[in-house]
């Protein structure tokens, strides 16, 4: 099982990489208070918040467990999660079952 996770990480390689970033960023901001996330380029160039603004800050309020300060920065959130959950399982499933198939 520990090889087909292995495989499959290797294989969305950059996905893992940015969201490992995001969620260090998130809790190195919760710790330290230092923002190190990536600006919203959208908001930086037009001046007008995109649908995107503040999902990290929704995140780091999940982290903190205040649903009420998620919900605040962007109520997208409680959407991206669960569906972000489902792809990833599912995608993980089809990604064995190809595994168990071609081997």
């Amino acid at each position: 099982m520990f090889n087909v996770i292995k495989r499959y990480i290797k294989a969305n390689l950059i996905v893992f990489a940015f969201a490992i970033y995001i969620f260090f960023s998130a809790v190195f901001y919760i710790f330290t208070g230092i923002d190190i996330c990536i600006p919203c380029i959208w908001k930086k160039i037009f001046g007008i918040t995109c649908p995107g603004c503040g999902l990290t800050t929704a995140f780091i309020s999940l982290l903190k467990f205040d649903f009420k300060g998620a919900y605040e920065a962007n109520r997208l959130i409680f959407i991206l999660i669960p569906f972000a959950l489902y792809y990833l399982i599912t995608d993980f499933k089809k990604f064995k079952y190809n595994t168990i198939i071609n081997n």
